[in-house]
């Protein structure tokens, strides 16, 4: 009953979508509002039906409704209730029940703000927002249906069908196949829909684009109309990327955080151009110029995600991330063809009415370090971009898969990382317009020279890198520059209302939220580049095969093996767990019990290592391999990862700066009020 009732609910939301973007275009074409409108109830609908429909399939996950081949695929009754309900992300069809779940509760939440300003781009926004939502309806209705049960043919083979085929019984097994157990990790409850999320964000700032190309609005409106939608969804993204980062860390056994995997830069793809978007719309509302650029750079967006859902659910592409070889593959490379080429034209046609009003007049001003920020932001993600599809490209015409490895992006992303930190420290120095030279040096002077303290201490510490050096160097510079740029604005203001400078420094910030919360960004961003200078360039790793009571070292710690247990846990797996103690120096700073679980239905093991963190950096055991109880011992890896935890407080400080700069500023007006005539007029250039 719960299944036919959510497939129905399904198909009925799929008619829904249709009829409005049918009803948007009529009423946009002939200007009759009721019809816009009605399209407009049309995608406020959509929400609470698909929301039906995801709680009929959490409800047969949770009852163990194992006729229902998804729930048979994806959960056991050892499994406790909160990972059975999240596993609706855990397979194929359940995920693109979620993704549609989500999309449908972005364009309602679109759908509800108020339209007195942007009449215009209402019917064009609905097309848009429901045109995605129809295409992953149809792909779950078609193709991947989460409530297709399972049924015996007369012949002896399992069918899996919406509907009994003829002569064909239902199939009900006494238990599931479970869940992955790479997916058991809470890092998984949250991952996916944090990317999700971010996915399905970008398209509410892609809408309104073309709805502003359609309706010929060259000004910067629809750009202040998505400016949090932007931000908001870059936000959600940057938090799937960096849990993902954590899972990875924290389950897949190998020491690291990023492998450069397919995946993992499908999902880092359209990270790059939703940030290079949010550095150049500032310079269209600022100067009026790079319209051209915004929309090639929200188009791409769009595009990417839709392209990263297509990588990891086409199957082709081999991934650790990706799910199984599915037939849906042909279908989301013809959608995201036409997306392309639609939106391509549809911008060809208003190139002309796209003019910027200024020019660029100064290699120095703050427009054109924005632009040449885009320019390397856009070059990693064609270095990405041509890692990824090579394999594929390579197999079409040579019927050989060239395998793309961490050195590859390694060596050509590593150059352009380090001239976006250089950006950081300059840019801010600078200003919209013209900037001279002499009034720049003057204000990277002084950040530059004590900058330099830095990989000068550490060469003379017996730091000899030069990579490491200049990594180090470019991080102390965007610090300072980013940390005096709070207290020269934070001493303006005491100076002009006689405030203590925390508070200053308080309602500095919350004044302008936008700007300061990116100072924040930056902080974040040097912190993640400590933490990935470390594990780059001085991660140690060792291996060994010990017996109870011996000692292995690596760097300054020793790792003895005290013991190992073999137990079966109570959600039907094989724990197999050892006791080590780690010293440092000679003093006991840890006891880790690095593990392997393997779980029996699923018939697949799980490493779980043992770590000791410091602000130094990870102590990492992995428990290889060991021998019979009793028998002469076991295999560790470990690795010694320095720094590594700058990398996961960064992130923090990182979507701490998101959070205050998509916060809403307080009344501009109020504020002029205050502030004495041309206090701080140059301050705010």
């Amino acid at each position: 009953m719960l299944a036919n009732l959510g497939f129905a609910v399904l198909v009925i939301t799929l008619l829904v979508s249709i009829y409005g973007i049918a009803a948007a275009l009529y009423g946009a074409r002939t200007g009759r509002e009721a019809w816009v409108l009605s399209a407009r109830q049309a995608m406020l609908l959509t929400w609470p039906l698909v929301t039906l429909s995801a709680l009929c399939l959490v409800a047969l996950l949770v009852t163990n409704h194992f006729e229902v081949e998804f729930v048979y695929s994806v959960t056991s009754r050892s499994m406790p209730g909160y990972l059975k309900a999240t596993a609706l992300w855990g397979g194929q069809a359940g995920s693109l029940l979620f993704w549609s779940w989500l999309m449908a509760a972005f364009a309602s939440a679109a759908g509800l703000r108020r339209w007195d300003r942007d009449r215009e781009f209402l019917p064009w926004v609905v097309v848009v927002a429901l045109v995605t939502l129809a295409f992953f309806l149809s792909l779950i209705i078609l193709f991947e249906n989460p409530f297709a049960r399972l049924w015996a043919a007369p012949a002896g083979e399992t069918i899996k069908a919406m509907f009994a085929p003829s002569g064909a019984v239902l199939v009900t097994p006494g238990d599931g196949q479970g869940l992955n157990p790479l997916l058991r990790h809470p890092g998984m409850i949250i991952h996916p829909p944090m990317l999700y999320l971010g996915f399905v964000s970008f398209v509410i700032p892609y809408a309104f684009g073309m709805a502003a190309l359609i309706t010929r609005r060259t000004d910067d409106r629809w750009i202040r109309v998505t400016r949090r939608w932007t931000l908001v969804a870059w936000l959600f993204l940057s938090m799937g990327l960096v849990l993902g980062g954590r899972w990875a860390y924290d389950v897949l056994g190998w020491g690291g955080y990023w492998g450069w995997d397919p995946v993992e830069i499908a999902a880092f793809m359209p990270w790059l151009t939703g940030t290079a978007f949010l550095h150049s719309v500032m310079i269209q509302e600022k100067r009026g110029m790079l319209k051209h650029w915004n929309m090639v750079l929200v188009i791409l967006t769009y595009c990417l995600v839709i392209f990263g859902t297509f990588l990891t659910r086409s199957g082709v592409l081999s991934s650790v991330h990706a799910f199984a070889q599915s037939a849906i593959g042909p279908a989301f490379f013809g959608f995201i063809g036409l997306s392309f080429a639609a939106s391509l034209a549809l911008l060809l046609s208003r190139w002309n009415e796209l003019r910027g009003e200024n020019q660029l007049t100064s290699l120095l001003s703050r427009e054109n370090l924005f632009l040449l920020n885009n320019l390397l932001f856009v070059s990693i993600l064609v270095a990405c971009f041509w890692g990824v599809i090579f394999p594929l490209i390579s197999e079409l015409f040579t019927g050989q898969k060239v395998t793309v490895g961490p050195p590859f992006y390694e060596r050509t992303t590593g150059p352009m990382f380090a001239g976006l930190l250089l950006l950081m420290g300059i840019a801010p120095l600078s200003a919209w317009g013209r900037t001279a030279g002499r009034s720049l040096g003057r204000l990277i002077v002084w950040p530059l020279a004590a900058s330099l303290v830095v990989p000068l201490g550490l060469a003379l510490s017996g730091t000899h890198n030069p990579a490491a050096l200049l990594g180090f160097w470019l991080a102390a510079f965007v610090t300072l520059v980013t940390l005096s740029e709070f207290w020269r604005g934070a001493l303006a203001r005491r100076r002009i209302y006689k405030e203590a400078l925390p508070v200053a420094l308080w309602n500095l910030a919350g004044r302008n939220r936008r700007r300061y919360g990116g100072y924040i960004i930056h902080l974040g961003v040097v912190l993640m580049a400590i933490g990935i200078i470390g594990v780059e360039l001085y991660q140690q790793e060792t291996q060994g095969t010990l017996a109870e009571g011996q000692q292995i070292t690596l760097g300054k710690y020793v790792m003895t093996y005290d013991s190992l247990a073999e137990f079966n846990a109570p959600d039907d797996r094989l724990v197999a767990r050892a006791v080590t103690t780690i010293y440092r120096d000679g003093q006991k700073v840890a006891e880790l019990y690095p593990r392997r679980d393997f779980y029996y239905v699923s018939q697949q093991p799980m490493t779980i290592p043992g770590v000791y963190s410091s602000l130094e950096g990870d102590f990492y055991v992995l428990l290889v391999g060991w021998e019979p109880i009793g028998s002469s011992g076991a295999t560790f890896k470990i690795y010694l990862n320095p720094l590594i935890n700058f990398l996961w407080g960064g992130s923090l400080v990182f979507i701490l700066g998101t959070l205050v700069a998509a916060w809403p500023d307080r009344e501009r007006a109020r504020a002029t009020a205050r502030v004495p005539a041309g206090a701080l007029a140059q301050r705010a250039k």
